[in-house]
């Protein structure tokens, strides 16, 4: 059966932060995954994990001014030493919290650029994060997201990242695989877990149309998770999708979705 872990920036959302960590446990998840951990000391989200007995799965580096629509640094070529210095942060927090991957956000192309402009700095920076990362015992992932949610965001398809990936040539760099952004962009969910599973670090799931629950949707989840435990993926799957109602009451999917 799948491992499933709360995004807490999506989820329980009714409640302050630091109280999501509680509802999260009291919900029956056993990992959680959010944006950024930044707006809070380090031993604070330690000890949110520690008293209710949760696993930090993941959080993302540092990805700009993310109040005034940036959605990450990595692709911009004014931005290295900015990017560079966020790198550090975020390890140190994924130490300090336990968490053993770290998800960068490419950002959205700059003003007149194309993927092709950026890719030096791009490959360079995800080069530099990949070693800083492995020198910790980390594993870096990049996602792609979906050109309607984000415009302008610079990497949106599988294969553009499964291309990034050879280019920086490191081992530890891994794909975050968001069924969501995947369905909206090129669909073939199935067979592209079949083809790549082994350069997928992380799932996270929504169903579409309105990334609400899995099971609210088109995807046909019931089948999907089926087919992703048949192939030994063994990681976790983070439920990063914008609950329709409340989140507690729309946690029946789970047990409708897995039996």
């Amino acid at each position: 059966m799948p491992r499933f872990a709360a995004n807490l920036t999506m989820l329980f959302t009714e409640l302050p932060f630091l109280q999501r960590f509680e509802a999260a446990s009291r919900a029956g998840f056993e990992g959680v995954e959010y944006l950024f951990p930044y707006d809070f000391e380090a031993r604070e989200l330690a000890e949110a994990l520690r008293a209710h007995g949760l696993v930090q799965v993941l959080h993302n580096l540092p990805a700009g001014d993310w109040a005034a629509g940036e959605r990450g640094i990595a692709c911009h070529p004014d931005r290295v030493a900015e990017f560079r210095d966020g790198v550090g942060r975020a390890i140190g927090y994924a130490k300090t919290l336990g968490c053993p991957q770290l998800n960068c956000l490419v950002g959205k192309l700059p003003q007149g650029a194309t993927l092709a402009d950026v890719q030096p700095v791009l490959i360079d920076n995800l080069r530099f994060a990949a070693r800083a990362l492995d020198t910790a015992g980390l594993r870096l992932l990049v996602e792609p997201i979906n050109h309607f949610d984000i415009p302008g965001f610079a990497l949106t398809r599988t294969d553009q990242a499964l291309a990034l990936l050879d280019q920086v040539g490191e081992a530890n760099l891994r794909i975050q695989y968001d069924v969501y952004h995947a369905q909206r962009m090129e669909g073939e969910l199935a067979n592209t877990l079949n083809l790549h599973l082994g350069r997928i670090g992380h799932i996270q799931v929504a169903d579409n149309p309105g990334r609400g629950e899995p099971g609210t949707g088109e995807i046909n989840y019931h089948w999907l998770f089926q087919h992703i435990d048949a192939l030994g993926y063994d990681g976790w799957i983070g439920c990063e999708y914008k609950p329709r109602a409340g989140t507690q009451e729309g946690l029946d999917w789970i047990s409708a979705l897995t039996a």
